[in-house]
């Protein structure tokens, strides 16, 4: 039975959103990093050319993978390779960003400085696709055990639902666009906050995990427990005490550091 949308559930929806805007504004830094390095190369003009066809494409992109993805947001098997994969970049970018990152950040710069600027579109829109996967994962397992509401379904999925991952999603396409230079910034003075962002996206890893596990299909763990209030305490928790420990633990960056984030 759908619920109302009365003033709980409206701070449930509030309190989510914001989390993901936190979350997509730091994700969208580091992909804002990368799309620059990736444009780099060209003039002035077909570099904002080139970020606004790749925004564009993001845009439709992220709609489109939304819409099929609210479909087949409730096939555990779906459920399960989401896990796997949030898991999976969360891991790899982690132990990129921590043992490899300079080794890999100059071997992208010289192999993007060799394309042209409809071989740089084509590179910008295969990375929008690759950054919106993640984001669009997380947000759907961070939004499933929201409850429902008595707006219509979009899709296959609850329109509550559907509308807070859209806008989370929009919000940041527009972070990375308009406000990535904030972020970036941040990022530059708490370089921890990057370990963090993706540490988080393995944490939602982990949640739609138990989602899986708690599939009425599969039955590992219980289903009640797994859109329990207890778990809800104990996810957001671990994820504060997470974003917490990227912000108060992180170490300042060496001047090489900062003259080559300045040089982006």
């Amino acid at each position: 039975m759908k619920n109302d949308l009365d003033a709980s559930i409206l701070v449930e929806y509030g309190w989510v959103l914001l989390l993901l805007i936190g979350l997509e504004g730091l994700l969208a830094a580091d992909n804002a990093l990368v799309l620059a390095i990736m444009v780099k190369h060209l003039p002035e003009e077909e570099r904002r050319r080139a970020l606004f066809y790749g925004l564009a494409g993001a845009f439709v992109f992220r709609f489109g993978s939304l819409f099929i993805i609210s479909f087949l947001v409730d096939v555990w098997q779906v459920q399960a390779i989401g896990a796997l994969y949030l898991l999976f970049i969360a891991i790899n970018h982690i132990v990129r960003k921590l043992y490899f990152n300079k080794k890999i950040q100059k071997t992208e710069e010289k192999e993007k400085k060799k394309s042209g600027f409809w071989g740089t579109v084509f590179k910008v829109e295969l990375a929008d696709i690759a950054f919106a996967v993640d984001s669009i994962l997380a947000a759907v397992a961070m939004a499933m055990t929201l409850p429902n509401t008595n707006l219509p379904e979009i899709g296959g999925l609850d329109g509550g639902k559907f509308l807070v991952i859209f806008a989370g999603g929009l919000i940041g396409l527009v972070i990375m666009r308009f406000a990535a230079n904030y972020f970036v910034t941040l990022l530059h003075a708490k370089p921890g906050l990057e370990i963090a962002a993706f540490a988080i996206v393995g944490w939602v890893g982990v949640k739609l995990a138990v989602l899986t596990l708690g599939h009425p299909d599969v039955g590992v763990i219980s289903y009640e427990f797994a859109h329990s209030t207890e778990w809800k305490l104990i996810f957001y928790g671990v994820l504060l005490g997470i974003a917490a420990a990227g912000w108060l633990l992180t170490k300042k960056p060496d001047e090489e550091q900062l003259t080559e984030n300045r040089d982006i």
